[in-house]
């Protein structure tokens, strides 16, 4: 790219204006929660330049099903335009830096120290465009004793509490899998980032903006993380109801139910035959339910085995909260989704036609332009030559 080129930020997007149309992001970040916040910006009109090492995001070689490309990084790169650049080699690093002067925000998620071995550090950058909002993922923060580790998702998932509390009583730990923090991370990144845009329309300067996946994993467990003066620590801290709160069996597939108001509960005992439950005082309270589970949990399976889960969720409709279990699969012919239009259909240059996520919230006035493809590598570069299948690294 020279000078007189025409900028990479400079292509366009169908369908309406977003509350960030204009904006222009640079997307240095692998795997979820970087590359999906800038996700989120792009759903809401920005143009972001997702730029990559010659290897590629590591997102790439996720095992997957589909064989021309990784379904997480096809899920997760939406709306983007690709270029591959080397930033420890002079000439792509002077490629990025004459990039990052009309930027209105850079994303990365390289570990504390990094970014300044690689001289794209925030006192660099912002000397260069102080308008820059300059946002940097890391594992744990930006100081403190675990600052250089990276993080990954199940690892804060494991440390913060999370298994241990998703795990049965007395039982191991459990995964909560998914990337809940990374995509949470992710939804920090794109709140954080679009505050610092507001903000800057004010003072007219950029900043720093930190996202961590610790901050992630534990502001996923406000609930949890409630410490007063004088309790134990080792106390139950789950928001677990108990009892009839929960997955059942049915006679065909399993039923998530919901009946912690009085209306709920009364609602559920009619509708299962069981009306006499509601009136006995010894269930008249969630907490009580729950201490009296082992008795109403097998009279509750007896009623429930005479539908199957899709059939009670119909039946109970809108008076008792509930949720036959489905695969994700079901969820793109799923009636609701349709209504609200959550998905779309994009064409990627080797995977073809694919159905996929949209746009996530919901603007009246500035809806956003159309979701396209996630980029094969270095897609939009014109100087970048994409290596053989066979030379492809490893």
């Amino acid at each position: 790219m020279t000078d007189a080129a025409p900028s990479p930020f400079d292509f366009p997007r169908q369908g309406a204006a977003g509350p960030l149309t204009g904006i222009k992001v640079l997307d240095l970040s692998a795997y979820i929660a970087g590359p999906y916040g800038c996700t989120l910006l792009a759903d809401q009109g920005a143009r972001v330049l997702k730029i990559e090492p010659p290897s590629g995001d590591n997102l790439r070689r996720y095992p997957s099903t589909l064989d021309a490309e990784s379904r997480a990084f096809v899920g997760v790169n939406r709306s983007k335009r690709g270029l591959v650049l080397d930033l420890k080699d002079e000439g792509d690093h002077a490629r990025l830096l004459r990039l990052v002067r009309e930027a209105d925000v850079l994303v990365h998620n390289f570990r504390p120290g990094v970014p300044e071995r690689l001289r794209i550090d925030f006192a660099r950058l912002a000397a260069l465009n102080p308008r820059l909002i300059y946002c940097a993922v890391t594992g744990y923060g930006e100081t403190g004793p675990m600052r250089d580790k990276a993080g990954y998702d199940q690892v804060l998932q494991t440390m913060t509490g999370m298994c241990t509390e998703q795990g049965k009583p007395g039982g191991p730990p459990e995964i909560l899998y998914g990337s809940v923090v990374d995509y949470y991370a992710a939804a920090l990144l794109a709140g954080g980032v679009s505050s610092a845009l507001y903000e800057r329309e004010r003072s007219g300067e950029g900043q720093y903006v930190g996202v961590s996946l610790l901050r992630s994993a534990l502001a996923m467990q406000s609930a949890r993380m409630v410490l007063v003066d004088g309790e134990p620590r080792r106390i139950s801290r789950d928001m677990r109801s108990g009892g009839i709160t929960g997955l059942h069996p049915t006679r065909e597939g399993h039923l998530y139910l919901s009946a912690n108001t009085p209306h709920f509960w009364r609602a559920l005992c009619e509708l299962t035959g069981l009306p006499a439950l509601a009136d006995d005082p010894r269930y008249d309270s969630v907490r009580k339910r729950a201490e009296h589970a082992a008795e109403l949990i097998p009279r509750l399976h007896t009623a429930l085995s005479a539908r199957s889960a899709l059939e009670w969720e119909a039946l109970f409709g809108e008076r008792v909260p509930c949720a036959a279990s489905r695969r994700v699969d079901e969820m793109f012919d799923h009636p609701q989704v349709e209504s609200e239009q959550l998905l779309a259909t994009m064409t990627h240059p080797t995977l073809g036609r694919y159905t996929g996520v949209a746009r996530t919230i919901k603007f009246g006035r500035t809806p956003g332009p159309e979701p396209f493809a996630a980029p094969v590598l270095g897609q939009d570069d014109p100087t970048w030559r994409r290596p053989s299948r066979t030379g492809d690294p490893a």
